[in-house]
């Protein structure tokens, strides 16, 4: 039966003549929508349409699209939704980054962890909502990327970065220490780790410059011909690899709380995921009854923070965990961190130089240039997946353009401000899509306005950095094995059973995860007789991504191998974007509908802009194989 046919038996008799316009169905979805139930809060309301398309063994049930616009209430709840599925990624960067930015165990640094959490979120909420409106137009989470974390980890590891580990008398004035730091300055507490997040701010602000020429330019054509699904699967899985050392050291700080915590995420988000619970619920329709909810699947993160939280406390008020602040297990108590809620003000709007002006040397620009190359291959892949899920065409040439231009912004303001890290796509959130059917960019939209409020508020960032160390600490192991897993997943595409990819794959790996070891513990034999050029030695030869992604891109152009054997065929035809049996007119709606921006761009010089839907470059290059 031919397509149209398919659709128009499935589509209600007021929908038919908008059908093309609503669905494209070249781009089924993940196999998602038969395991989801009713969810009250996002129940359609009387005018919203739903299509179903079978397209072989697949199902696309879709409440809203993309272009679609719910009820600001409906919408509201969507993106708070989406905002918790990311809040535990995205209070990972500032608890990880601490330790190594000489954030001190006291209530000093677990104040600084507070505003740089809210900086954060701030960050977040801007760049979402620009995401959103004017960069890809897809709505897809925008947030603190741990692809900056081992350029980071590099630079701080660097001789002059290194914590001071005596004090001298504390000061009368306000009582807090002064340490005397590694290049001789006199310093307190705050200004020991501002010294160090000022060199990752200038770092990221310099580099996300590189990011954004490379989306205004275009230039990311040139580049994906190089980049295949071997390089893509080093660099990504090095990322959750290289963290093992943050996970074993928050965990580390009371192992039976850690490991409750990781088996509580597993059972919620893997065992019991597809179980719904049944709630009351109320409409004019059918009066009082029973829904089933899918509160488990969408709330795991949330569920085994509060029951772990709830754990922590029995343990605390039944004195099982010390109270002294010398043993480890005393990060586990509840009560350590209160007195920052206490001293952390309701509203704080963040501001550019807020922890002073940002540092810029040529060691750590170069690393976080690898850094964002690597956020730019994983956001590449989110957008291919999210108008996948989305049911709209293949992402454009200008929309992928706009889409790494408007991150390249996103981290110029996190490295202004000040957060540790670049902003980059959240995959999560992409999947959350395929679980509650709702597409809407507005939904995106709210989640960017609601991370923007909470991040003024700063008691809100308080009360996270209050979570106990070994929660964090489980929720790391569970979170950075799911990130290399991720990364591992692009091996779909490739032939595994070919030597060359095997030991492409198994060699970038293993030198990614062993040339960083090395060089931490052997940083004085780095020496070139030029300081600036061993610090980029240093800081390259440090961050695994680099390492490892290098090697994968140079052995993988240079090995011979078949396109089909490397991955190459499936990773283009992915992003070709084929019309499919649509004609050209009705693929020209759809392209219009899903990625064009919100104001007029049709003029003379137009055709010329990379960012602009009017770019013909991208018809020129979607005929090729690129």
């Amino acid at each position: 039966m031919d397509i149209r046919e398919i659709i128009t038996a499935a589509t209600p008799p007021e929908a038919k003549s908008q059908t093309n316009d609503r669905l494209l169905h070249w781009n089924s979805p993940l196999k998602e929508s038969e395991e989801i139930q009713e969810i009250p809060s996002i129940k359609p309301e009387v005018h919203r349409k739903e299509i179903e398309i079978e397209h072989g063994t697949e199902r696309n049930e879709l409440l809203y699209l993309l272009h679609d616009t719910p009820a600001w209430y409906t919408s509201a709840f969507l993106g708070i939704q989406h905002c918790f599925l990311a809040i535990g990624s995205l209070i990972g960067v500032p608890l990880i980054l601490a330790k190594h930015m000489c954030m001190g165990e006291n209530d000093e640094g677990y104040l600084a962890r507070a505003m740089v959490l809210n900086t954060l979120f701030f960050i977040s909420g801007i760049s979402t909502f620009l995401q959103a409106t004017f960069g890809s137009r897809l709505p897809i989470l925008q947030g603190a990327s741990f692809s900056f974390l081992p350029s980071a980890f590099a630079i701080l590891a660097l001789p002059h970065n290194e914590c001071p580990t005596t004090s001298i008398n504390a000061t009368l004035a306000n009582e807090s220490l002064l340490y005397r730091d590694t290049d001789g300055e006199l310093v307190d507490d705050s200004a020991v780790w501002m010294k160090r997040m000022r060199q990752i701010q200038g770092a990221i602000a310099v580099a996300s410059i590189f990011e954004i020429l490379l989306g205004l330019t275009g230039a990311m054509g040139f580049l994906t011909r190089f980049i295949g699904p071997l390089t893509v699967a080093s660099a990504i899985s090095l990322i959750g690899l290289s963290l093992i050392g943050a996970a074993a050291n928050n965990a580390s700080a009371q192992w039976g709380v850690a490991m409750f915590t990781i088996v509580v995420l597993v059972l919620f988000s893997q065992y019991l995921r597809n179980r719904t619970i049944p709630l009351p619920f109320y409409t004019r329709q059918k009066g009082f009854h029973v829904v089933h909810s899918n509160f488990i699947k969408l709330f795991p993160v949330l569920i085994t923070i509060v029951l772990a939280w709830i754990l922590c406390l029995i343990l605390t008020v039944t004195g099982a965990l010390p109270d002294d602040p010398n043993q480890k297990a005393y990060r586990a108590r509840t009560d350590v961190r209160i007195s920052v809620l206490n001293s952390c003000p309701w509203i704080r709007f963040p501001y550019p130089g807020q922890w002073g002006l940002p540092i810029v040397s040529v060691a750590g620009v170069v690393g976080m240039l690898a850094a964002v190359l690597c956020s730019i291959i994983e956001s590449i892949g989110d957008y291919y997946a999210c108008a996948r899920i989305c049911g709209a065409p293949p992402v454009p040439r200008h929309a992928l353009n706009r889409g790494i231009a408007i991150e390249g912004l996103g981290c110029l303001l996190a490295g202004v401000l000040g957060t540790g890290s670049g902003t980059s796509s959240y995959s999560v959130n992409i999947g959350a899509i395929a679980i509650t059917r709702v597409a809407s960019r507005r939904v995106m939209q709210m989640a960017g306005a609601f991370f923007f409020l909470i991040g003024l508020v700063g008691k809100f960032g308080a009360v996270l950095v209050s979570i106990p160390d070994p929660i964090v600490g489980g929720m790391f192991c569970v979170l950075f094995g799911y990130i290399a897993s991720v990364g591992l997943s692009n091996l779909q595409h490739v032939n595994l059973n070919s030597p060359r990819n095997l030991f492409v794959i198994g060699f970038s790996l293993f030198v990614g995860l062993m040339v960083p070891t090395w060089v931490r513990a052997n940083e004085s034999s780095i020496d070139t007789g030029a300081k600036e050029l061993d610090q980029i030695l240093i800081v390259l030869l440090e961050t695994s991504i680099f390492v490892g992604g290098s090697c994968a891109a140079f052995f993988d152009n240079t090995l011979p191998g078949t396109l089909e054997a490397r991955g190459m065929v499936k990773w283009r035809k992915m992003t070709s974007g084929d019309q499919g049996d649509l004609t050209r007119e009705e693929y020209q709606s759809a392209l219009k509908k899903a990625y064009d921006l919100p104001f007029p761009t049709n003029y003379r010089f137009s055709k010329f802009i990379p960012v602009l839907p009017e770019f013909d470059g991208f018809r020129r290059k979607s005929r090729e194989s690129v």
